[in-house]
């Protein structure tokens, strides 16, 4: 029923998708995912577990990846606006370090592919955002490193002034990229 559109973004690995969405005087109807849409669009992978969370403006979650198990993700925002960042980790890739991120919102309900081999965060826009993702690898617990938020060398363009922005401990105290060791 569905279909969707996929855009390549400019670093390799990164995909904006656009699902088909029906709208009517009584609301609208989605299809989030479908296996078969997604390899006709030439994205294979396979999917193990799904996650969801909510957080209020300000928090920004990230910049994590998991070491030795990497994990693909699919995500998407059911309520709120996040603006969500992808960092290229892939030794030997044209674009190591290179990020890129857009506004993720239930009003324009794009998706965004991560492949596995970058680190990726988000920063809530909204007053509340709830954020769904799906993932290509478990969870493993003592397995998540990251990076930090405001890497100079990076230089994510975060739409939020710093003094606005709220992260966890762990978060505040990720190294650069350039002292992170990183072996994907």
């Amino acid at each position: 029923m569905g279909k969707i559109t996929v855009t390549k973004c400019p670093i390799e690995g990164l995909y904006i998708i656009e699902p088909t969405v029906f709208k009517d005087e009584r609301g609208y109807f989605v299809e989030t995912y479908n296996q078969n849409d997604m390899k006709e669009a030439g994205l294979d992978m396979v999917f193990v577990q799904d996650n969801q969370s909510m957080s209020k403006k300000g928090i920004l979650r990230g910049l994590h990846f998991q070491k030795e198990h990497p994990q693909g993700k699919l995500v998407r925002v059911i309520r709120g606006a996040v603006y969500d960042v992808a960092v290229d980790l892939r030794k030997g890739s044209a674009t190591y370090g290179q990020w890129h991120g857009l506004e993720l919102s239930a009003e324009n309900q794009k998706q965004f592919y991560v492949s596995e081999g970058f680190a990726h965060g988000y920063l809530v826009l909204s007053d509340e955002a709830e954020f769904c993702y799906k993932v290509t690898d478990f969870y493993h617990p003592g397995d998540e490193g990251g990076i930090l938020w405001n890497d100079p060398d990076i230089g994510i363009e975060w739409p939020l002034p710093e003094e606005e922005i709220s992260l966890l401990e762990r978060d505040r105290n990720w190294k650069t990229l350039k002292d992170t060791q990183v072996h994907f």
